[in-house]
C-alpha cells in the first residue's frame, strides 16, 4: 500500500475514534497528538499515538480469541498480521463477573470519586470474551533499555481491566524514564474453570495466569522495539493483581521472564485447591445442564456468567471463587506456602498494604457508623473466635477515638497486614531482599471517612495524582507524596532498591524477622519497626488460598 495513504487512513481511523487532534493534523493543524512510527512485533507491525510527548499503544493483540476450542485452554499467538495496526483504543474487557466495594454505593462524594479515578464504566459497557490486549507507555522508540513495568489489575479474579484510568502510564513513562504494560487476560469462570478431572485441558484452571505468561513472553520478545530491557521486567499488582504476581513467581514457564515483583494489598500465598475447584466446575456444568466439555464451549457466554455468579459460598466475591489451583504443568506448588517457592529465590520483592483496607467494604453498608458495641463482637465473633475480645481491647488502646464502626474496620484491615508479613518473613529467607510497606495517607472526601481505603495507593504509585482531585484533592504535600511513592517504585524497577535520594524519604531498609522495617508512607513518611506488632501477636498467620 502506498505508504502517503496508508498515513492518511490511520489518522482518518484514529478521527473516527474521537481524536479530534489527529484529524486536525490531517488538515494541517498543529496537532496536540501525532502518530508514532511502526513498530515491528512479532505479531505485526503497530503504531501508536504520541500523547504529552509520551509514545502510547493502546490495545495491542497479544492473544488469539479464546473461543471455541480455546475456551479453557492455554492462550495462543495470534493469526500475524502484515500491515501496520492503529494502537489507539483500549482493547475490549474480559467479561466481568462483580463490581468493587459498598463504597461505591455510598450516597455522598464517595462513589462520584472513586469512578473519577478508577473509570469502569468502559469495562462495563466492552466486555468480550476476545479480551487478550495489552497497552504500551514507552518515552521514546529507541535502545535505551529502560526498566519494564508489567502491570496486573485488581479486582479479585472477576472482574477488572487494564484500561482503568488510575492506572494510566504516562506519568511514570515520562516523569521516570520507565516502559509500563498494562493488560487484559480472562477472569472469573472464563479464566478459572477447573477441567482437568473432566475432559477439559490439564491446565484449564490456570487459563487466566497463562494468558499472563503470554503477556510476559511478548515482553521478551518486543518490548527492546519500544525501548525497554526484555531483561529487567518488574510485574506489580495491587488486590488481585497483587494476588496475580504472587502466583506467577511459582510458575515454572514465567521463570526468567520477571525480574523484580511488587505486591500491593493481594498477598496470595496459596494457589486454590484441586479438588474443590472441580467441585465448583461440576456445578457450573450441572447449572447449565451439558455433561461433556464439547457442549460447554457452546454455551453462550452470558449463561456462563450467569451460573458463576448463582452458585451459594459464602466465602466468595460475586458467586463462587475463582482463581488459580495447584496444577502440575502450570503452578506446581504455592507461591509462599510452607515457604517461599525456590523459583522467586534471586527476586527481589516489595510488599505491603494501605492501613485501612476495609474501609472500602464498609462504608456503604447501612450498619455503617450505627453499628453498636454487641454488633461489632458479633461481626468478629465468627472471624476471630475467642480473639475477639483481645482484638477489640488492643484496637480501643491504639484507636482510642475510634467508635464501634471503625473498630470493625481497624481491626478487620489488620488481616492482609498480617498476610503480607507472613509472606515477608517467608520472603526474607531467600537472597534477595524483600521491603515491605503502609500506605497510611488518608483520603480527604467527606471528612476522611474513607481514611487509606483499599486502592488508596494507586494513584500515587502510578504518579498520577492530577488525575483524581475530587477523591484526593490537590494540596502540594500530596502531589509531593505522588512523587515520592511514584519514585520509589521506579527506584525499585531499575535496581531491585527502593531507595532514591530523589524521593524525598527516609532511607528503607530491607525487612528481616529481628527487626520487621517497614516504610510508613504519608506526607511525612517514616520507618517503623515492627508495626502492628499486638495484632501480630493476636492474628494467627493466614494462609489462606489466594
Amino acid at each position: 500500500m502506498n505508504a502517503h495513504l496508508q498515513r492518511r487512513q490511520l489518522l482518518g481511523a484514529a478521527a473516527g475514534l474521537g481524536l479530534t487532534s489527529l484529524a486536525g493534523r490531517a488538515l494541517g493543524h498543529t496537532p496536540a497528538t501525532a502518530l508514532t512510527p511502526a513498530v515491528k512485533t512479532t505479531n505485526g507491525p503497530v503504531i501508536g499515538l504520541v500523547e504529552g510527548g509520551v509514545q502510547t499503544f493502546r490495545g495491542l493483540r497479544y492473544g488469539a480469541p479464546p473461543v471455541g476450542e480455546l475456551r479453557w485452554a492455554p492462550p495462543a499467538r495470534p493469526a500475524p498480521w502484515t500491515e501496520p495496526a492503529l494502537a489507539a483504543r483500549y482493547g475490549p474487557s474480559a467479561i466481568q463477573l462483580s463490581s468493587g466495594g459498598s463504597a461505591v454505593r455510598y450516597p455522598g462524594a464517595i462513589g462520584p470519586a472513586l469512578d473519577q479515578l478508577m473509570g469502569s464504566r468502559e469495562d462495563i459497557v466492552r466486555q468480550s470474551e476476545d479480551c487478550l490486549f495489552l497497552n504500551v507507555w514507552t518515552p521514546a522508540l529507541d535502545a535505551r533499555g529502560r526498566p519494564v513495568m508489567v502491570w496486573f489489575h485488581g479486582g479479585g479474579y472477576n472482574y477488572g481491566s487494564g484500561s482503568w484510568a488510575t492506572y494510566d502510564g504516562a506519568n511514570l513513562a515520562r516523569n521516570h524514564d520507565v516502559v509500563v504494560v498494562t493488560v487484559n487476560h480472562r477472569l472469573n469462570a472464563f479464566g478459572y474453570l477447573h477441567l482437568a478431572e473432566l475432559g477439559g485441558h490439564p491446565a484449564s484452571g490456570n487459563a487466566g495466569m497463562l494468558d499472563l505468561v503470554l503477556v510476559l513472553e511478548w515482553v521478551r520478545d518486543n518490548i527492546a522495539a519500544f525501548g525497554g530491557d526484555p531483561g529487567n521486567v518488574t510485574v506489580f499488582g495491587q488486590s488481585g493483581g497483587g494476588s496475580k504476581t504472587s502466583m506467577t513467581l511459582a510458575m515454572p514457564a514465567a521463570d526468567k521472564l520477571r525480574h523484580k515483583a511488587i505486591i500491593q494489598s493481594g498477598p496470595g500465598i496459596r494457589a486454590g485447591d484441586p479438588d474443590r475447584a472441580t467441585e465448583q466446575a461440576r456445578t457450573v456444568m450441572r447449572t447449565l445442564g451439558v455433561s461433556d466439555i464439547k457442549a460447554l464451549r457452546e454455551v453462550p457466554y452470558d449463561r456462563i456468567l450467569a451460573a458463576a455468579r448463582n452458585q451459594e459460598n459464602p466465602g466468595g466475591m460475586g458467586g463462587l471463587r475463582w482463581g488459580p489451583v495447584i496444577e502440575a504443568s502450570s503452578i506446581p506448588a504455592h507461591p509462599f506456602e510452607p515457604v517461599a517457592n525456590p523459583l522467586a529465590r534471586d527476586i527481589p520483592l516489595m510488599v505491603g498494604v494501605t492501613s485501612d483496607e476495609q474501609t472500602m467494604y464498609n462504608v456503604g453498608f447501612d450498619w455503617w457508623g450505627k453499628q453498636t458495641e454487641a454488633e461489632l463482637l458479633g461481626r468478629l465473633k465468627p472471624l476471630y473466635g475467642e480473639r475477639a475480645e483481645a482484638l477489640i481491647a488492643a484496637a480501643r488502646k491504639r484507636y482510642p477515638n475510634d467508635n464501634p464502626s471503625y473498630l470493625f474496620t481497624d481491626i478487620t484491615s489488620k488481616g492482609p497486614f498480617i498476610s503480607s508479613v507472613t509472606l515477608a518473613e517467608r520472603k526474607a529467607a531467600q537472597p534477595a531482599p524483600v521491603y515491605m510497606f503502609i500506605f497510611e495517607w488518608g483520603a480527604p472526601v467527606e471528612g476522611g471517612m474513607l481514611r487509606s481505603p483499599h486502592t488508596m495507593e494507586l494513584p500515587f504509585v502510578f504518579d498520577n495524582v492530577d488525575k483524581g482531585p475530587l477523591l484526593l484533592g490537590d494540596a502540594p504535600a500530596t502531589k509531593a507524596l505522588g512523587r515520592a511513592v511514584s519514585t520509589a517504585w521506579t527506584s525499585f524497577a531499575r535496581t531491585g532498591n527502593p531507595n532514591a535520594a530523589r524521593s524525598g524519604l527516609p532511607r528503607w531498609p530491607a525487612y528481616e524477622p529481628a527487626r520487621r522495617a517497614t516504610m510508613v508512607f504519608n506526607t511525612r513518611s517514616r520507618v517503623e519497626l515492627d508495626p502492628y506488632s499486638e495484632f501480630r501477636a493476636l492474628m494467627p498467620a493466614s494462609n489462606r488460598a489466594l
